[in-house]
């Protein structure tokens, strides 16, 4: 009851509290949306799938060309990590982070086990295992054309985790289709626990005001929750093809005029593409996508 109240909230909060008690709680499935190039509403991939695993069964969340989010099963387990590591810092423009994906909230328990009832969809084998990430990200800005995203790490959280595309394995939308934990991560075949759309267990700030920094991605820009000034739920028609926007943020507590992508409740949820040049920081960073 706790774990569903806690997919609830988080939810409202995306999409608003009016939208959920009106009666709208269909979100689209992306499944099919993926592009050889930028294109809005759509994952750029760099096309380095299909593969194995993900969830084998259709959830009951799922109807048709919609899913429900709040009725979505989350995998059992309150698994904390006194070892989680952080650090950002920043110097000119460059940003310096270190973190060992271990994140600062808790997670659920994986393996999946067989009592647990999202083994009737996804039996998710792997185990969260801390990772070696320690990048410079340069001063972000805009590449001559915007490219694909590899199946790995797009981004880090201000969790300390990895954030990954919208995609599964098999090129479907991973937040329909795979079942997460209550803090919507899950461990791939590495180890490594990750998101594939904003995580409830960052603070979504106030509803009246521009959403919080959340994270940043890989090519330096930074990654802020749904809401623009004023607390305008933002959507794919305000964003760009790599699910972005120029506008007045706060970022390292200064006001400024930035590009930053938009994590909504929408497919893809985060990135569509790298709107600047990446870097690659190696392990799954350009590799292929995990099962």
């Amino acid at each position: 009851m706790r774990r569903a109240l806690l997919l609830v909230l988080c939810v409202s909060a995306l999409l608003g509290g009016a939208a959920l008690a009106g009666g709208a709680k269909q979100l689209p499935v992306g499944d099919g949306k993926v592009s050889s190039g930028p294109r809005v509403g759509y994952v750029y991939s760099c096309g380095t799938g299909p593969g194995g695993g993900g969830a084998f069964r259709d959830g009951p969340w799922i109807h048709g060309t919609t899913f429900d989010p709040s009725a979505k099963t989350a995998v059992q387990g309150a698994v904390s990590w006194p070892a989680h590591r952080l650090a950002i810092t920043a110097s000119g423009g460059a940003i310096h982070i270190t973190t060992n994906d271990l994140p600062s909230h808790t997670t659920g328990t994986f393996p999946i086990a067989s009592g647990d009832p999202a083994y009737a969809y996804d039996r998710n084998p792997n185990a969260i295992r801390a990772q070696s990430f320690d990048v410079t990200l340069p001063a972000p800005r805009a590449a001559a054309s915007p490219s694909c995203l590899p199946g790995g790490p797009i981004g880090v959280l201000l969790s300390g985790a990895y954030l990954f595309d919208a995609l599964d394995a098999m090129g479907r939308d991973a937040v329909a289709h795979e079942v997460q934990d209550h803090c919507s991560g899950h461990p791939e075949r590495s180890g490594a626990y990750h998101y594939h759309d904003l995580t409830p267990c960052l603070p979504a700030g106030s509803p009246r005001v521009h959403s919080p920094l959340v994270g940043y991605a890989l090519d330096g820009f930074p990654i802020y929750g749904p809401r623009s000034a004023g607390g305008k739920l933002l959507t794919n028609a305000d964003l760009d093809a790599c699910h972005g926007r120029t506008g007045p943020v706060i970022l390292r507590g200064k006001k400024v005029v930035s590009y930053h992508y938009v994590a909504t409740a929408e497919y893809p949820y985060t990135l569509g593409c790298f709107h600047g040049t990446p870097i690659h920081a190696g392990g799954p960073v350009g590799g292929p996508p995990p099962p």
